[in-house]
């Protein structure tokens, strides 16, 4: 596996405020699993343990990544294009090309963006993509989706997103993480209260739908290694937008979420749903 990997570690700039004890190094994180998945090198031995352990048994795994970070970005540009200057990036994960502020900026450089992640490593990375950039117009902030407050009414966030205007809301690749106990249901109610006619929400997810027996196995081992993931139905995922109008073409399996050119013939292997939604 990788216990003999010759890289070295990462070296992290922490922020002010956070120091080497902030990060833990003993347990994987999703975040930094999610970086090796994509074939990063953000990330610890012990996150690309755990990450080879789930490859192991569920080789398309990295499929599932690549076709989230491609749903990410055609999300982001799709809202752009209807003019949406805000983005509330919620577990935003180690920053590569085509995140959120890149997509958007391209179609409408005053674009906004908040980025928000628990993970110190993620923190450093978002700030230091964000170098040189107006404060006023792009942020990253350390607080985690559990705590909806905290992010909400993070000094950072205010300072730069006016919730009084139509805001995305990005919850990409990180409710599966929320487990039942946590109430994922009131955490998104919550955030859809601060939406503004006009403003979009954003999720995509794991889900137990396209092949249970072996979404079952994946979310065994995934859990096995520290990290909590949930694998949820459509049914449940779709609830989430109770009270929001779901843009064409829904919420559908991620590579069939307007699609920039020709959907493979086979999608069985991609097991998650995306879909955008608007308030009105």
């Amino acid at each position: 596996m990788t216990g003999s990997d010759p890289r070295p570690q990462p070296v992290i700039p922490l922020l002010p405020g956070l120091d080497a004890s902030a990060i833990d190094t003993s347990v994987p994180h999703p975040a930094r699993m999610y970086d090796y998945f994509l074939g990063g090198h953000d990330n610890y031995e012990v996150d690309r343990d755990a990450a080879e352990h789930v490859i192991a048994v569920v080789p398309e795994v990295r499929a599932m990544v690549r076709e989230n970070r491609a749903f990410l970005g055609r999300s982001v540009r799709f809202l752009a294009e209807q003019g949406i200057r805000q983005f509330l990036d919620i577990g935003t994960g180690i920053p590569g090309p085509g995140n959120t502020g890149d997509v958007a900026h391209a179609v409408t450089p005053d674009a906004q963006v908040v980025y928000v992640d628990n993970d110190p490593i993620v923190i450093a990375h978002a700030n230091a993509l964000l170098a040189g950039h107006d404060p006023k117009h792009s942020s990253v902030i350390h607080a985690d989706l559990r705590d909806p407050e905290s992010v909400l009414r993070h000094p950072r966030t205010n300072a730069v997103l006016d919730f009084d205007q139509p805001v995305a809301i990005l919850l990409v690749a990180v409710l599966h993480f929320i487990e039942d106990d946590d109430d994922p249901a009131a955490i998104v109610d919550r955030l859809k209260q601060v939406m503004t006619p006009g403003s979009f929400l954003v999720v995509s997810h794991g889900t137990s739908d396209i092949d249970p027996q072996r979404a079952a196995e994946a979310v065994h081992t995934y859990n096995k290694g520290g990290a909590r993931i949930v694998a949820r139905t459509g049914a449940q995922i779709r609830g989430w937008f109770d009270g929001l109008e779901l843009v064409d073409p829904g919420l559908v399996q991620l590579p069939l979420w307007r699609p920039d050119g020709e959907v493979p013939g086979d999608i069985s292997d991609i097991w998650w749903y995306g879909g955008v939604a608007r308030k009105d």
